[in-house]
C-alpha cells in the first residue's frame, strides 16, 4: 500500500459549460402514456430537472463542501481509493467506514458527518462518537477505474480492512446500505480480526436467497409479494448492469440527461420523492434538489457511470460462483440490522434472521427509504449509534 495522499477536488470551468451545453441540447422523447412511474421516468420531472442543472445549479458549492473536509487517496490492490476520513474531536471514539451504494456516492452520506463524529451538537452524548472513514467505491466517483476482472463485493472488502488497518485503526466496525451492505457483509463474512461489528439496511442477498425465506405469517406474505414486483417491475436497472453494463455505459457518458433519468429510475419509494421535490420544491426529509443534482452532476464529471455500473456485473457473478459453493461462512462479529419503511422491499425480522443467524439487533423505524442516510441523516445516525453502543 503507498502512501496517503490528501486529495482536492478541482473541476476545470470548461467541463460544466460543456455539461451545461450538452443538457441544453437534450432530444426530449413525447411524454410517457401513463399518469405514474410504470413507463419510466416522467417527462415533466427530468424537464425541470433539466431546467434546474442549466439554470440554477452551482456545482462549485458541492465542490467547497467536499473540499472542506478531509479528502485522501492511497493505492490498495493496483487501484487508487478515494475517502473521506474524519476524526472525532472525541478521544475514545470508536472507528467506523461507511460504503455508500448505486446510484450513490459519498455525496449521499455527508449529512451523517456531523452527527456521528461530534454527537454533542446533535443531542448525542460523547461515548456516541465515531472517527468516520467514507471511502468511494472502486471505479465511482474520485477513486480509480478498475482495469482489470475481479473487484466483486469480496475484494472489495479486502481493501476496505487494509484501509482501516492502514489508517492505524486495530478495532473498528462497518456500516453499509444497498452495494455498500453487500460490502459491509462481505467484511463481516471475511472476519479480520480487528472488525468488531456491522450494521447493514438492505437485505441484500434476499434476491439470491428468495427459496430460503420464511412465507408463515401475514408480514413475511407481503415481504415477499413486495420481492417479486421488485424482482418483476423494478429490475431493469439491475439486470441491465449486471450483464451489459458496457452497452448501457455509451449512452449514459455521451448524455446528461439520459445519465440522470438511468438514476432516478431505481426504486418507487425514492423516485416519487425526488419529483415530488422538483415539482414542488418539498423535499422529502434532506432529499432536496441540490442534493440529487450534485450526486448526478459527480457522476457526470467523473465518467464513472460505466465502471460504477460494472460492479453488478462483477458481483452477480461472483454470488452465482459462491452460491454453487455451499452456504457462505458465519459472521463471528456484531450483526445489527435496520428497516427503513421505505426500502426497495421490507425486510421481516425473520428474514434477517434467516441471513443472519446470530442477530443482535434488529430495528424497525417508520421514516426514510432507500437512502437514509441521505434523506434522514439525523434518524440514521441514531440508528447506527444504537446497534454499536453494546461495543463500546
Amino acid at each position: 500500500m503507498s502512501d496517503i495522499r490528501p486529495f482536492r477536488i478541482s473541476v476545470p470551468d470548461e467541463q460544466i459549460e460543456d455539461l451545461r451545453r450538452r443538457v441544453s441540447a437534450t432530444r426530449w422523447p413525447s411524454r410517457e402514456l401513463v399518469t405514474d412511474r410504470s413507463q419510466g421516468v416522467q417527462l415533466a420531472t427530468m424537464q425541470e430537472l433539466a431546467r434546474y442543472w442549466t439554470t440554477e445549479y452551482d456545482w462549485r458549492r458541492c465542490e467547497e463542501r467536499l473540499n472542506a473536509l478531509p479528502q485522501f487517496t492511497t493505492q490498495i490492490d493496483g487501484i487508487d481509493i478515494h475517502f473521506v476520513h474524519v476524526r472525532s474531536p472525541h478521544e475514545n471514539a470508536l472507528p467506523l467506514i461507511m460504503t455508500h451504494g448505486w446510484p450513490g456516492s459519498v455525496i449521499e452520506l455527508l449529512d451523517t458527518v456531523g452527527p456521528l463524529t461530534d454527537p454533542t451538537r446533535h443531542g448525542g452524548r460523547p461515548e456516541d462518537a465515531f472517527h468516520l472513514v467514507l471511502p468511494s467505491l472502486p471505479g465511482y466517483g474520485f477513486s480509480g477505474e478498475p482495469t482489470e476482472l475481479g473487484w466483486d463485493s469480496g475484494r472489495i472488502a479486502r481493501a476496505w480492512a487494509q484501509l482501516m488497518t492502514s489508517l492505524g485503526y486495530t478495532r473498528y466496525v462497518a456500516q453499509g446500505g444497498d452495494v455498500g451492505a453487500l460490502v459491509t457483509d462481505t467484511m463481516g463474512r471475511q472476519a479480520p480480526e480487528e472488525l468488531a461489528g456491522i450494521h447493514v439496511n438492505l437485505l441484500g442477498a434476499a434476491p439470491f436467497i428468495v427459496d430460503h425465506l420464511p412465507a408463515n405469517t401475514e408480514e413475511e406474505k407481503a415481504a415477499h409479494a413486495a420481492l417479486a414486483l421488485f424482482q418483476h417491475d423494478g429490475f431493469g436497472y439491475f439486470l441491465e448492469q449486471s450483464t451489459r453494463p458496457q452497452t448501457v455505459g455509451y449512452s449514459l457518458l455521451d448524455s446528461p440527461v439520459g445519465l440522470a433519468a438511468w438514476m432516478l429510475d431505481h426504486d418507487t419509494d425514492s423516485y416519487y420523492k425526488i419529483a415530488g421535490a422538483f415539482a414542488d420544491g418539498k423535499p422529502s426529509g434532506n432529499l432536496t434538489v441540490q442534493n440529487v443534482v450534485d450526486n448526478i452532476t459527480l457522476y457526470w464529471l467523473t465518467g464513472t457511470a460505466t465502471s460504477a455500473a460494472r460492479w453488478y456485473w462483477e458481483t452477480g457473478r461472483a454470488q452465482a460462483a459462491n452460491a454453487a459453493a455451499g452456504p457462505p461462512p458465519p459472521i463471528p462479529s456484531r450483526v445489527a440490522f435496520t428497516a427503513f419503511a421505505g426500502e426497495i422491499f421490507p425486510a421481516p425480522r425473520s428474514w434477517v434472521e434467516t441471513a443472519y443467524p446470530n442477530l443482535a439487533s434488529y430495528s424497525e423505524v417508520d421514516r426514510g427509504g432507500h437512502f437514509p442516510a441521505w434523506e434522514e441523516p439525523e434518524l440514521f445516525s441514531a440508528e447506527v449509534r444504537a446497534a454499536f453502543s453494546p461495543l463500546r
